[in-house]
This record gives C-alpha cells, sequence and structure tokens, in this order.
C-alpha cells in the first residue's frame, strides 16, 4: 500500500492555503481586536475576557503552525486520470459491492477533502487503503471495528 499520508491534489493544497490566509488575516484581526478591548476594561489578573483571548489567540496560533507543516510537507499528486488501466489511486471514482449485493461509489481524496456522507473517501481511510493498488474484479477484505468487511471491485473511473 502506498503512503498516502501527504499526498494532496492541487485543488486541495489550494483549499489549505485558503484556510491558512483567512486564519493569519481576519482570524489575527479578529483576535488582536478582542485582546485590546478586553485591555480596556482594567486589570488583567481578574480579566476573563482577557485571558479567554489570549487561550483563543494560541489556539489560534497552533492551528496556523500545524496548518504550515501540513503545507510544507504536502506532496501534489496529480489525480489518477480516468483511463488509468483500472487501478485504484487518488481521485480515482470506485464503485464496490459488498456480499449483500449493495453497491456504494466512492471517490479517493486527500485526508482533508474526505466527506464520507459525499462519498468522498480519505486515502488514509481503512476502505480506501484496501482499494488503493487494485483493479476492477478484485476482491479486497477490509478491518474494521465491527470484523472483516469484504468488498468487489466492479469498475475504478
Amino acid at each position: 500500500m502506498p503512503d498516502t499520508t501527504n499526498l494532496t491534489t492541487a485543488e486541495g493544497l489550494d483549499t489549505l492555503n485558503a484556510e491558512l490566509a483567512a486564519l493569519e488575516g481576519e482570524g489575527r484581526r479578529e483576535i488582536a481586536d478582542r485582546i485590546k478591548t478586553a485591555r480596556e476594561w482594567g486589570d488583567l489578573k481578574e480579566n476573563s475576557e482577557y485571558h479567554d483571548a489570549k487561550n483563543e489567540q494560541a489556539h489560534l496560533e497552533t492551528k496556523i503552525a500545524r496548518l504550515r507543516e501540513k503545507i510544507a510537507a504536502a506532496v501534489v499528486v496529480t489525480e489518477a486520470p480516468a483511463g488509468n488501466g483500472g487501478i485504484v489511486g487518488l481521485g480515482s471514482t470506485v464503485l464496490v459491492s459488498d456480499l449483500d449485493g449493495a453497491e456504494h461509489t466512492w471517490r479517493i481524496v486527500s485526508s482533508h477533502d474526505a466527506k464520507p456522507a459525499d462519498g468522498r473517501l480519505s486515502a488514509e481511510s481503512p476502505v480506501a487503503q484496501a482499494l488503493l493498488g487494485r483493479a476492477a474484479g478484485e476482491q479486497v477484505s477490509v478491518p474494521l471495528p465491527k470484523g472483516k468487511r469484504a468488498l468487489t471491485i466492479v469498475s475504478v473511473g
């Protein structure tokens, strides 16, 4: 199985950069305004508004640092083309069926683009890990908390 920890698409990287810009711009301005207002209220030792704003500032800076690390470590990959020989990769749309005959369609995406309810599975998820590198017609076994789940790959697009 390929290492998918830092994989992202160009679109995913743009999303991360936009989030970082918003936090560094508007997010920091809002916190600074809150701190300034709270300072004007007097004694900082017993000023809960000031302490709350400072705590929120620390959380914001941590989030910014984590986003910067994620962006720096990102490996931008081209999504799998539709005619990639039927091999599941990042960006592939996979139709699978389970033993009950129920069919599911999932698109394999980076972790920050994942929305399972919308059929977008993180490449780091157990199901995607089982599917990556496989072809249509293959059966995979996915280890899940409730036990193993067998899936058959119907098609890869």
